[in-house]
């Protein structure tokens, strides 16, 4: 597996996941290839892969389900990690939905379907960190999940059209995995899975004065 690095886009196949690393200060933006494709995103401290993004952590800190432009994810310890920086799509993603894993298609009837959990395991086994402890929580890109007034949640296809992208930028040198979700058995992606496409970018000229 070879780690994607300056400006060398890389399609991540449906069903799949691709890393990247990123210095502090360069940027990774991920692409709708086709439209309607959930992402899980997963940051981790690109020296020291027990820091990683925490989507709980996050919440506490922007006082928000997900950042608003300009704002930053955070880690277990709570510490900037990526900050949420452009946005081409309708701006709707999600941090309250696990990755699918084994046991969700398990319980759909549906054993050895391909997973956002054992995508990220065998990637960083494959990358030689071995398989992580516990999966954390990802950040859902072009996710759909509203919330209702009584706190109820519902599965809606993602409303990106193709070309659509997020845009994150790197806050210290970082390992990005991001899936291209395999589900099938709710309307998240619609009529099927299909591929992202990742581009890390040089930091702007703004970040290169700082």
């Amino acid at each position: 597996m070879t780690v994607l690095s300056h400006l060398e886009p890389i399609t991540v196949p449906a069903r799949r996941a691709r890393a990247v690393t990123l210095s502090a200060g360069e940027r990774l933006r991920i692409t709708d290839v086709d439209g309607g494709q959930v992402g899980d995103v997963f940051a981790y401290n690109a020296h020291d892969l027990t820091e990683h993004h925490s989507a709980s952590h996050t919440r506490t800190h922007t006082a928000r389900l997900f950042p608003a432009l300009g704002e930053s994810f955070v880690t277990n310890r709570r510490r900037p990690i990526l900050t949420y920086a452009d946005d081409t799509s309708p701006g709707v993603h999600d941090m309250l939905i696990a990755a699918c894993d084994p046991e969700r298609y398990a319980a759909y009837g549906d054993p050895g379907h391909a997973n956002c959990a054992d995508n990220l395991r065998h990637l960083l086994t494959e990358l030689g960190y071995g398989a992580p402890p516990f999966i954390p929580q990802p950040i859902n890109v072009f996710m759909r999940i509203p919330v209702a007034a009584d706190e109820s949640l519902t599965w809606l296809e993602a409303a990106t059209a193709p070309g659509d992208a997020i845009t994150f930028r790197a806050e210290m040198d970082c390992l990005v995995v991001v899936s291209a979700c395999p589900q099938d058995h709710n309307p998240i992606n619609g009529a099927r899975p299909t591929p992202l496409a990742l581009t890390v970018l040089p930091p702007t000229s703004e970040e290169n004065h700082r």
